[in-house]
């Protein structure tokens, strides 16, 4: 809920909320002198502590990712046209403008069989990277409590590049860590819906329903993943200018594609379970309407 003071309503970048006691808007910054310090609050409070960066990820909450984002954009001087350009694409989106970079992801959350499908902007110039994102992305409150301790190790001798691109792959991690919490979520739904086929009285009303609303989430699930999959791809062999080339880094790369590849192959396989349950359902209605005609046939 927003406040009623002068400063939350003037503002569309101010702070909204809090999750998990963390400012949904905050920076995490090595200065040149070594020290690394968290500052939440405004983006305009972080202006001057950015100059002062060896590299830094900014991460900010708005209410309009058109509007609001590219606002942010252009006030830590990215093009605000990249904005625009990544939030008309559906679930993910790559746009290389060589001194800067921008990455649409999908942030996905399942509530029961309902498959909901955020988006989360990434951007990266020089020596920062920012995350800008809707109020029902809190996934990386988890990361900013660690960010500080990630900052340190680092290691101070590395390019620029190759130090923001370390930030960008445990940012893509922890968002691909979030998105495979989804199919845990589908998979004990599917539990539920087990119960029901000993339970034959429930299938025309409860089941049927069920096994169509699971494999919709899971096909919008898989879906999400493929979009996840297809910018990592775009990243592996480091051909963009705000991308490492260093061999060592983009092996982290690849484990991120491998790792959301096992993911597509288990929600496929959970597809193919539940084609076979609706095989054995159509089955089991195809017998009941045997036995019913069987009845009729008797009584004429």
């Amino acid at each position: 809920m927003k406040d009623k003071d002068e400063e939350s309503v003037e503002s569309p970048l101010v702070q909204k909320q809090s999750y998990n006691d963390i400012s949904p808007t905050f920076c995490v910054v090595m200065l040149k002198n070594g020290s690394t310090i968290k500052l939440e609050g405004k983006i305009e409070e972080f202006l001057q502590t950015i100059k002062e960066a060896d590299f830094a990820w900014i991460n900010v909450q708005v209410d309009d990712l058109k509007e609001d984002g590219s606002k942010v954009a252009s006030m830590l001087g990215f093009k605000p046209s990249i904005i625009h350009e990544l939030v008309s694409q559906r679930f993910s989106g790559y746009d290389d403008h060589v001194a800067e970079l921008g990455l649409l992801l999908p942030a996905v959350r399942v509530r029961a069989l309902e498959v909901e499908i955020n988006k989360l902007i990434i951007l990266m110039k020089s020596n920062i990277v920012v995350t800008i994102h809707g109020e029902h992305v809190t996934r990386l409150a988890k990361f900013a409590r660690y960010a500080v301790t990630f900052f340190k190790k680092v290691p101070k001798n590395l390019d620029d590049v190759d130090k923001i691109s370390l930030v960008l792959i445990r940012i893509l991690d922890e968002n691909n860590e979030r998105n495979f919490d989804g199919i845990r979520a589908i998979q004990e739904q599917g539990e539920e819906i087990s119960k029901y086929l000993v339970e034959t009285n429930k299938f025309k009303t409860e089941l049927g329903r069920d096994i169509y609303k699971m494999k919709h989430a899971l096909i919008t699930y898989m879906e999400a993943l493929w979009a996840s999959l297809d910018v990592v791809h775009y990243l592996r062999y480091g051909d963009a200018e705000m991308i490492t080339d260093d061999p060592i880094i983009l092996q982290k790369v690849g484990m991120l594609s491998g790792d959301l590849t096992r993911q597509i192959s288990i929600s496929e396989q959970m597809s193919n379970v539940l084609a076979s349950g609706l095989e054995v359902m159509q089955s089991i209605y195809n017998n009941q309407l045997t036995q019913l005609n069987n009845r009729f046939s008797l009584l004429a």
